[in-house]
């Protein structure tokens, strides 16, 4: 069987050099018979993972939002400058995105009793509540996961278990 699985492969590559029908066939046999080599395994859990997680801007642009209340929440009141350094940023960047923020009212302007020329940044209570809340990211795998049976549930932590190992 692996010999009709290589031959198959052979005259797929020669027949159509970049015909996606013919690989995913290819990958289809050679996932049927038990033989898929890690690179197409590697593919095939990319593409799903494409499918199961969005990572489209509105998801960035929540993670991002999400990082900097963090990093104003963990050291309130603080500074621009501080909140830049924890987020990785640069000042001009987290500017304007601190001003999105004001704007929605999760974060609030202060002025700095010891200096008159510095602002401080703090959470307000909303942007406390949006920070407290968990992301929904996971929530559509979670939807999947509970509709598989618990053998197959077992078979993804396995295979979780033994990708956790080798990194």
């Amino acid at each position: 069987m692996r010999r009709f699985i290589d031959c198959f492969a052979a005259q797929a590559i020669t027949a159509a050099n970049n015909n996606i029908e013919c690989r995913k066939t290819f990958s289809n046999l050679q996932a049927m018979f038990g033989g898929s080599s890690p690179g197409a395994l590697a593919a095939r859990f990319a593409s799903l993972a494409q499918k199961w997680i969005a990572d489209g801007p509105a998801e960035r642009a929540e993670r991002a939002r999400r990082k900097l209340l963090a990093a104003i929440g963990s050291n309130e009141p603080c500074t621009l400058g501080e909140v830049a350094a924890r987020a990785g940023r640069g000042a001009p960047a987290v500017s304007r995105s601190v001003d999105s923020l004001v704007r929605a009212g999760l974060v609030e302007r202060l002025q700095d009793p010891d200096n008159r020329r510095r602002l401080q940044l703090s959470l307000t209570p909303r942007g406390r509540e949006e920070l407290a809340d968990q992301p929904a990211s996971g929530s559509g795998v979670a939807i999947r996961f509970e509709r598989l049976a618990h053998s197959e549930l077992r078979a993804i932590e396995r295979a979780i278990e033994i990708l956790e190992r080798s990194t």
